[in-house]
């Protein structure tokens, strides 16, 4: 199988899985505990039918949407995620190249593998950081102040993963970093050699954000125990509004899911919220953004820009979204597999396959622009 053999979100996963080591595979394909979740969050959208419209004149398709004020030229960005160079050398790299050729925003996250500076110097597309909040509340702002002086657009607090879920598929094989695998684990890395060559003839693998804090050659702090040592599960609302307050720009909250929570967040002055259960990597059994995203956007209206994450795999999924009320949406795997493939053209394929599902949607449909989609294009089963 070969990229140019990809032609949805599925075939992106299959040749992932040909081309990583299991250990590393399973780090972007699994979830919490039964998976349960994971396998919710993109089946919800099959129980929501779209009904077009037709002769509506679509001969011009505007897809742009301005999210946290960002504007971007389709309605679906790159959410960010951590340790993208295991999964191929170039990394973030990759990923903010795919999404400046498609005008749309990535993300860098706290654990990235590639600097904030050296991202925000090659590309002017929107960039979020997303933040992990630290036991340590001078290196939050040590943190927050340099993403500042690097020019990021979006600071975008994670909020669910105060402690890592339970991941079985990285326990069986064990995966960790830095690697301590099973010997099952390391057999695995025999049978793809390719990806060893890779790992290895690169330059070396780091955390650009986290240098000073977390050791990578000889297990000062493994990323498993930066979360159970380094993070604060003990943050609150407090500590929320004053990251809000020192940052004074556009800052979003990832991993909200209740209303209650949503209005809260509008309350210390937040600017956007990511409804996401992480793709089901942290609590199994929790509800699927989709489901519950017409009961938040009824509460709260356009008081707060609101971005659906999790289980996207279909240009429908997000015109479905948008229906409901989104004003965005964002995912990790439907580009994580793509990058495993094939690096930056791999993102730069799922990114124009998305593209053009969104657009000859909105043509089926009957809409010539993204704010023309409403509740009245769908129904439920």
């Amino acid at each position: 199988m070969r990229l140019k053999h990809c032609h949805n979100f599925h075939d992106f996963r299959k040749l992932a899985k040909q081309r990583l080591p299991s250990p590393i595979f399973d780090y972007i394909d699994g979830a919490a505990d039964d998976e349960l979740t994971c396998r919710r969050n993109s089946r919800s959208f099959e129980e929501c039918d779209l009904v077009p419209n037709v002769l509506k004149g679509v001969s011009h398709i505007d897809m742009s949407v301005t999210v946290m004020g960002q504007k971007l030229q389709m309605p679906l960005f790159c959410s960010p995620t951590a340790l993208q160079r295991l999964f191929h050398h170039e990394g973030e790299r990759a990923t903010a190249g795919a999404a400046a050729k498609f005008g749309t925003m990535f993300g860098v996250s706290s654990l990235g593998t590639v600097s904030l500076e050296e991202l925000r110097k090659i590309y002017n597309t929107p960039q979020v950081y997303q933040f992990y909040f630290h036991k340590d509340r001078a290196l939050n702002q040590v943190m927050m102040e340099r993403a500042k002086a690097a020019g990021v657009d979006v600071m975008m607090l994670t909020v669910d993963s105060i402690t890592g879920g339970n991941r079985e598929r990285d326990l069986r094989n064990g995966f960790s970093i830095p690697f301590r695998l099973t010997l099952s684990g390391m057999l695995q890395f025999a049978f793809k050699p390719m990806w060893g060559i890779n790992y290895v003839t690169h330059e070396s693998f780091k955390l650009p954000q986290l240098d000073d804090h977390v050791e990578m050659s000889g297990g000062a702090l493994s990323i498993g125990r930066y979360f159970t040592e380094m993070l604060e599960p003990s943050m609150n609302w407090d500590d929320v509004a004053e990251m809000v307050k020192l940052w004074d720009g556009q800052f979003c909250l990832k991993g909200v899911m209740s209303v209650e929570d949503v209005k809260k967040a509008i309350d210390i002055g937040c600017t956007g919220v990511v409804l996401s259960n992480h793709g089901g990597r942290q609590l199994d059994g929790s509800r699927s953004p989709f489901d519950h995203l017409a009961e938040v956007v009824d509460a709260v209206g356009d008081k707060i820009d609101i971005i659906l994450d999790s289980g996207v795999q279909r240009g429908t999924h997000v015109l479905k979204a948008l229906s409901l009320g989104a004003k965005a949406v964002s995912g990790g795997r439907f580009y994580l597999y793509p990058l495993a493939a094939a690096g930056q053209p791999g993102v730069e394929r799922a990114l124009g396959l998305m593209r053009d599902e969104i657009e000859r949607g909105m043509r089926l449909m009957g809409c010539t622009s993204t704010d023309q989609l409403s509740r009245g294009n769908l129904r439920f089963r």
